[in-house]
C-alpha cells in the first residue's frame, strides 16, 4: 500500500520537480505544470498519463484507477486509489509522468536513457 510519504520519497530528488499545496491539496510540479496531485483527504492520486493509453489502463483494473471528473479529460491525466497501489508500480507510474513534464535531455540525466519498450510512452 502506498502513501504520500512513498511519493515524497520518490519525487523529492527530481530536477525541477516542486512540492506545492493549492487549496489544502499536495501537487507536484515542474515550473507550473502539476504532474502529480492528491484529493485534500490523500486517498486519490491523479498523475500525467498518455490519453490514448488511459482508457486501456482503467479497463484493465478498474478497482484501482479511474478517470478523471469529465472537465479534465482534454489534459494528459488518470486518477488511481492510492491505497490500492504497490510502491513498486507507483514509483514507476511517477517517473513516468515527470518524464512527461520535462525535457528529455534533464530526463536522461537524471534516470538514464529510456529502454527501448518505454520510448513509445515517453515525449
Amino acid at each position: 500500500m502506498a502513501t504520500v510519504d512513498d511519493v515524497r520519497a520518490v519525487l523529492s530528488g527530481l530536477p525541477r520537480s516542486t512540492e506545492v499545496v493549492v487549496r489544502d491539496r499536495v501537487k507536484f510540479r515542474v515550473g507550473q505544470i502539476v504532474y502529480v496531485a492528491f484529493s485534500q483527504d490523500e486517498t486519490e492520486i491523479g498523475f500525467a498519463f498518455p490519453k490514448e493509453e488511459r482508457a486501456e489502463l482503467v479497463a484493465a483494473r478498474p478497482d484501482v484507477f479511474f478517470l478523471p471528473r469529465p472537465s479534465d479529460l482534454r489534459f494528459q491525466w488518470v486518477e488511481a486509489w492510492l491505497a490500492a497501489l504497490e510502491v513498486d508500480e507507483l514509483r514507476e507510474l511517477l517517473l513516468d509522468a515527470w518524464r512527461m513534464v520535462v525535457p528529455k535531455r534533464v530526463a536522461r540525466e537524471a534516470l538514464g536513457p529510456l529502454a527501448e519498450s518505454e520510448r513509445g510512452r515517453s515525449n
